[in-house]
Order: C-alpha cells, then sequence, then structure tokens
C-alpha cells in the first residue's frame, strides 16, 4: 500500500481572491455505474492550474448506481469524509468498522498508517449520491480511526453547522488536522450564512443554487477564497453548501 498522492500547492494568490469553478468544468470520471465530478486534481485527471486549496486536496461529486460501488481498496495518511446527498452508502473496513451512511450522518475516516475500505450504495433500487473529501493531515502514521454522527437536528435549526474538525469546534467528529474544519448549511430561499474568516475557505453548493458577493454559484459550483474575510452567502432557492476553513496550506 502506498500513502495517497499529495499534489504540490498553487501558484501565489492575491489577497482577497474569490476564485470561481464552475460545474461544467471539473473533470468527470463515468464509467457506468460512476458518475464523479472532481473540484480538484484526481487519478488520472490532471490540471498545472487546479492545485489545492488549502488543506482540502479532492472533492469528488459522486453518484453510484444501485448495488454497486467501490469495492475494498487502501488509503494511507488520509484524513477522508464523506458526506451523503441522497440514498444510502454502505461503509466497511479493514479496522472492523461498518456503517450505513444516509443524508446528515457525517463519516469521517482517518487512513493513519494503512486501511482498506470499501464504499458500497446500501440499496438495489435506488442511485447515492455524495461528495467525498480528502484533507491532508498533520501527523503521518496514525493508528487508523472512525467516527460517524447525526447532525440531521443541527442543520434543520439553520445556520452553518460544524461537522467534523481539527480545531475544536464542539459537537464537530475530529479530524487530525489542527488548521481544518468542515461546515455545512441547510438554506431556504432569503437565508444567509457568514463564511468563516480563514485564510482559505473553500465553499461548495451540493444542491441549490447561492450568491457571494456579486458572485452567483448554482449546483455543483464552487468558491475559493483566499484571505478574503468573513462575507456572506444567501440562497435563492433551498440549497445545500459545504464549506471547508483552512489555517494553512499543503506545503
Amino acid at each position: 500500500m502506498t500513502a495517497d498522492r499529495i499534489p504540490q500547492p498553487g501558484p501565489n494568490r492575491l489577497m482577497g481572491t474569490i476564485d470561481v469553478k464552475r460545474a461544467a468544468d471539473r473533470a468527470s470520471t463515468r464509467i457506468g455505474w460512476l458518475d464523479s465530478w472532481h473540484s480538484f486534481n484526481f487519478g488520472s485527471h490532471f490540471d498545472p492550474t487546479n492545485q489545492p486549496h488549502g488543506l482540502l486536496i479532492v472533492s469528488n461529486d459522486d453518484r453510484v448506481a444501485p448495488g454497486a460501488g467501490f469495492g475494498t481498496h487502501g488509503h494511507r495518511d488520509m484524513e477522508i469524509v464523506t458526506w451523503v446527498l441522497d440514498g444510502a452508502l454502505e461503509h466497511r473496513d479493514s479496522a472492523g468498522n461498518h456503517g450505513v451512511l444516509r443524508p446528515g450522518l457525517a463519516q469521517r475516516m482517518s487512513a493513519g498508517r494503512g486501511i482498506q475500505h470499501s464504499e458500497m450504495n446500501a440499496s438495489a433500487d435506488e442511485p447515492v449520491h455524495f461528495v467525498q473529501m480528502w484533507v491532508v493531515p498533520d501527523r503521518a502514521g496514525i493508528e487508523p480511526a472512525y467516527g460517524q454522527r447525526d447532525k440531521s437536528h443541527e442543520l434543520d435549526a439553520g445556520g452553518l453547522v460544524a461537522i467534523v474538525s481539527g480545531k475544536g469546534h464542539e459537537g464537530a467528529i475530529s479530524i487530525h488536522q489542527a488548521d481544518a474544519a468542515m461546515w455545512v448549511a441547510r438554506m431556504q430561499p432569503g437565508d444567509e450564512v457568514t463564511l468563516p474568516d480563514a485564510p482559505f475557505v473553500h465553499v461548495f453548493v451540493a444542491r441549490g443554487a447561492v450568491r457571494l458577493p456579486d458572485r452567483q454559484l448554482d449546483e455543483g459550483d464552487a468558491a475559493r477564497l483566499f484571505e478574503a474575510g468573513p462575507i456572506w452567502v444567501a440562497a435563492d432557492r433551498e440549497s445545500e453548501i459545504i464549506v471547508w476553513e483552512s489555517d494553512s496550506e499543503v506545503k
């Protein structure tokens, strides 16, 4: 087993930058049972201008056909977060962990010194739609670990909800990266949330449509913010956004 490849950081950016990446411009992997859209370089897809943002190196928007999925495969030294939007995803790993993820139930797998796992659509009839994200850990060779937590009630209350964090946010699943945290907001038309004031912020529109100052983001679009400050996001219709904040970047 080899460590997951960590891309190199991108070119210098101007402070206050908001870089919008449109859904249609993402690379994709489409192989019958899988329809996957990559916000960053992944697998054989490589664009030297599309490098990690902060500590987030992978954000894959995946749809998997009924009864299909990713068979057993390995990872090492990576924090892997899975967020289901529709359907059910079944996880099994070599450490004996097993869970079925549904919308609102967050999962974090710390690959550490090495783990094997599978991710299969738990339904024989309905597709599953999920976003899987990888963050570089702040130390290598840890004991592999798994965690999941239902955040549905908090999300229904509105606002940004801390889902996973290495920064000590109350109620979040812990990750082994002290400079990163992930938030989700389920927004109704007219709702506004304020983004974290962090050096690197990544906003992905998982469903719906939202506005940043002078920017319109539709489903599948993303915005990469660099030292942009605590700016607002407003929903034009029922929407769900996934937000990563990073205090440092991949070295």
